[in-house]
């Protein structure tokens, strides 16, 4: 395996609402932070995207439950559902329909191969060469590797300047693959990696937000999970859709990061629906009943974040 570029990292959901300018030490981590209310434009960089049919496979690294399993591969099956049954807004897949206004068309994705690897073969510590490494066990052309780590794995930068993070890299005899990895934040910074569903450690301390399938730390995951999955097919190799410099750009959801809602504001997520027998708040229903809450995404038909409410 050949040496990657440098990785694309989600920034703590927290210190993007909060935070205009990246700390300058940590340039080279390519944190991503929420600008304020400057023009939102994602210029392309003539650079490869992934569109056409795009394969998933999924590297489950230590102990997930079958119901936290079912939870992520219900999200990512809700992406491109194989009904042809027209479904009303919102959904998961009316979501995923604005990627389809980047250059190239849609990008329809499917499931491949799952890995669960609950002994933890590399230990319950993980640095990037060892992330990439894990991702490397499922990749092939026109697809993405995503790592996702259980609750009792620290990852490098984890909780400290990060969430989760894309990038890509090369298999020996092989081309260029794109991977990802979001860790599960439940026992370590929910209040960074799963806000709204948990209150913040500094900032405004507004009434957390019930997780819609029950689980703060994956319901947390599947935000940052959408908004690696949204980077990635858009800008898998560094020359896609991004605004700012190359190595701390602003991506499709990164450059809304905290908005899930109309009239959402730093600190308040915005308006988003209740499922009245749980209490749980979404705005995207997902095939087998799932009910999620995702980010906004820029669309560039219009230049802003667009909200599936």
């Amino acid at each position: 395996m050949g040496s990657s570029k440098p990785m694309i990292t989600i920034f703590l959901l927290l210190f993007s609402l909060f935070v205009l300018v990246p700390n300058p030490s940590l340039a080279n981590s390519r944190i991503l932070a929420l600008v304020k209310e400057k023009p939102l434009v994602l210029k392309y960089h003539k650079g490869a995207l992934l569109k056409g049919n795009v394969t998933i496979n999924l590297i489950w690294y230590g102990k997930f439950t079958p119901a936290q399993r079912s939870i992520i591969v219900d999200f990512i099956q809700s992406l491109s559902p194989k009904t042809k049954k027209i479904t009303p807004p919102p959904s998961v897949a009316l979501w995923w329909r604005t990627t389809e206004a980047y250059k190239g068309g849609a990008s329809v994705i499917s499931l491949g191969k799952q890995i669960i690897d609950e002994k933890y073969s590399v230990g319950k510590y993980l640095k990037d060469s060892q992330l990439e490494s894990l991702a490397s066990k499922a990749t092939h052309a026109n697809s993405i590797a995503i790592l996702l780590t259980a609750m009792d794995v620290a990852v490098d930068d984890f909780c400290m300047n990060r969430c989760g993070m894309h990038g890509s890299t090369r298999v020996k005899k092989g081309g260029k693959f794109a991977y990802a990895w979001v860790g599960n934040s439940a026992s370590q910074c929910p209040g960074q990696c799963a806000w709204p569903f948990q209150k913040p450690i500094v900032g405004p301390q507004i009434t957390p937000l019930v997780a819609p399938n029950g689980d703060v730390g994956v319901d947390g995951m599947i935000i940052n999970l959408a908004t690696v999955l949204a980077g990635t097919v858009t800008n898998p190799f560094d020359g896609g859709y991004f605004q700012g410099p190359a190595n701390a750009p602003l991506e499709a959801v990164s450059a809304c990061t905290g908005i899930f809602g109309l009239g959402a504001f730093p600190g308040y997520p915005g308006t988003v629906l209740l499922d009245k027998k749980t209490g749980g708040s979404y705005n995207a229903p997902g095939v087998n009943g799932r009910k999620y809450l995702l980010p906004a995404m820029w669309d560039p038909k219009t230049s802003k974040c667009k909200t599936v409410v």
